[in-house]
This record gives structure tokens, sequence and C-alpha cells, in this order.
């Protein structure tokens, strides 16, 4: 049995997790590792130290789809819709901006990485495994991580952003060719920041909106009402506040600290909501690689670096940051391990 090891247990990772235990049942063994402690990558939802039923989305807020990838990956979103993991966004996000007609909005009622574990329900996943390496060992792959023993796959599925990948050290330059170096070299992301904030139960946020798009502030770009948004106001549960930085702000700020960046958020929040209570605690996040900017351009979703064994890239370097972007990849990533494999 082959045995395939999946680095990044985001969105394309948890795709690619799925689609392979599916589509080729017991003849490959897939093996997802995560360098953080908990799934989700971009999709992460971050829960209150006080009460771990207040949750709060920090990346990806809800899921925009056109009539286009509606059609076109039907079975994805009749899937999770069914399952209760997606619900379409009803409540009212201000600022929203509608330029094609039929364009869908989803949220996820349990928060966002709800989408990414229910993918990764069957699969074997190892946290904490912050590969190092890649090197090439009998005809197979050997791959090293920070806090234990390298392991030898059969395949091996990189799904984290380009200048990660560019980052791996060992047999990964002779792997990568010069013009395959250049193209990752040219992905760029923007970057920012994003606070959550937690309340007690019974607080009270009194604004008309649920989400809400910024405009003329140097700092912040939205704010959401995360609980309101995914329409999971539960009385025993207190509210959470989400704010995202600017694309600017972001840039600027991507060498300082969470803790030197997160009193400048406050100080803008409280300017744009001067009566929003106090929190009871805050989680504050640096998206060094937020969304992508410039993509590999003319790759269908997949770079693949080596056949003999299977070495390939995945994720939204090779197509764009959003769902469909995301299972696209996914698509192209699986259909190249079953062909070699």
């Amino acid at each position: 049995m082959a045995r395939v090891l999946i680095i990044g247990a985001g969105l394309t990772g948890s795709l690619c997790a799925a689609l392979l235990r599916r589509e080729t049942m017991t003849r490959l063994q897939v093996v997802v590792w995560e360098k953080a402690k908990g799934a989700g990558g971009r999709m992460c939802t971050s829960r209150s130290p006080h009460n771990p039923n207040c949750t709060a989305d920090l990346g990806a807020q809800y899921i925009t789809v056109t009539p286009y990838y509606a059609e076109k990956h039907q079975s994805f979103y009749e899937e999770l819709l069914s399952h209760g993991i997606l619900k379409p966004l009803l409540s009212r996000v201000e600022g929203m901006t509608i330029k094609e007609e039929g364009i869908r909005n989803y949220v996820a009622p349990q928060g966002i990485s709800s989408i990414v574990k229910y993918y990764l329900s069957d699969s074997d996943v190892l946290y904490n495994r912050h590969v190092t390496h890649v090197n090439l060992k009998g005809g197979k792959l050997e791959v090293c991580h920070k806090f234990g023993p390298s392991e030898v796959f059969d395949a091996v599925i990189l799904t984290i952003p380009a200048p990660q990948i560019l980052q791996l050290q060992g047999d990964m330059k002779s792997f990568i060719n010069e013009s395959q170096r250049q193209e990752l070299e040219t992905v760029r992301y923007s970057s920012r920041f994003a606070l959550a904030l937690f309340y007690e139960a019974g607080t009270q946020i009194d604004v008309p909106w649920a989400a809400k798009y910024v405009v003329n502030n140097p700092c912040i770009r939205f704010i959401s009402i995360d609980n309101k948004k995914r329409c999971s106001e539960a009385p025993e549960v207190g509210p959470s506040v989400v704010v995202h930085t600017t694309v600017q702000f972001g840039a600027e700020s991507v060498h300082k600290s969470k803790e030197d960046v997160e009193p400048l958020i406050l100080d803008q929040l409280q300017q744009i909501l001067p009566g929003l209570p106090k929190s009871i605690s805050t989680k504050c996040h640096k998206w060094r690689y937020s969304q992508v900017v410039d993509a590999v351009s003319n790759i269908p979703g997949q770079m693949t670096l080596n056949t003999q064994p299977l070495l390939v890239c995945g994720g939204d370097s090779f197509t764009h940051s959003n769902f469909d972007g995301c299972t696209e990849s996914a698509l192209a990533v699986s259909s190249v391990l079953k062909c070699h494999l």
C-alpha cells in the first residue's frame, strides 16, 4: 500500500485527503501533517478561553460562489449544505458589493474551520508537524519535521504557500527546476491582521448589521459581529467580534509583533464603534500569507516537481484564494496522484 503525505491541513489539503480517501479506497494510506495545533489554515476559527462555545472566524468570513462555480462545483456545495456545514448568509453585511447576478453567499454556522474538519473527519491527521526538509531516499521521499524522527512516503503533496515551499531544505533545490523556482518566486500574497474579541453571556452589541466593510479608515477594513453573522446567537453564549485590517496596514505592519499591533486596532475600533463594550478576552492573529495577489500563471491548480517518487504542489498559489480556487487545486492534485500511483 502506497503511503501519501499531505503537508498542510487547510482547505486544499483537507479536501485532497477526502478525495483520495473516497476515490482510491484502501489502495493508499493518506496522512496529513499540520504545523499548527489545529486544522483550518486560513479557514481558522478561534474559541474564547472562557467559553469554548463562543467562537470567532479569524480567517475567511463567508463563502461567495458565482453561478459558474455553483454549477461546476455543485456536488461539493450540495454535500456541505445537506450536512449543515454551510447555510445561506441571511444576515445583513453593510457595504457588500454584488457585481454579478446570481452570486450566492454562505456561512458556516459552527465556524469556518468546520468545513476543513468535515473533510478531515476520517483522515489520519498529526499536528505540530512543522516540516523542514524533503529528501530523496531509496526511491521514496523522506520528510523531516522539527520535533521528531523523519518518515518515508511514496508521494508527498505540498499545500502550503509558495514562499514556504521555497524555504524547505534538503533535496528540494534539486526537485525544483529553475523555471519552476522563478514561477514560485512570482507568487505574491497580501498580509493582514485579524483580531477577535470575546464577551460575557448577556452582553449586547447594538449595531444594525452583522458585518460591515469599513471605508476611509487607515487600519480597519472589515468588522463582524461574528455569532450574529452566523445566526448562532445563543443567549447562554456571549457575542464575538472580529476585525480585519486593511491590506495596506497589513503590509506596513507585517514585521511588527501582534502585541504591538493589537492596541492600534483596538484604538481604531473604538473610534468606529465608540459604544462597544469591553471584552473579557482577545485573540490577535497575523496572516503573513492572507490572500493571493499574483498566483502562478498558466498552471492548472498544481505544479508537479518530481514524478518518481511523486512530489506535487497545490493550493491557492496555483489558483485563487477562495473555496472554489482551493477545490480546483484539490481536484487537480488528486488527479495527478491517481495517474502516477
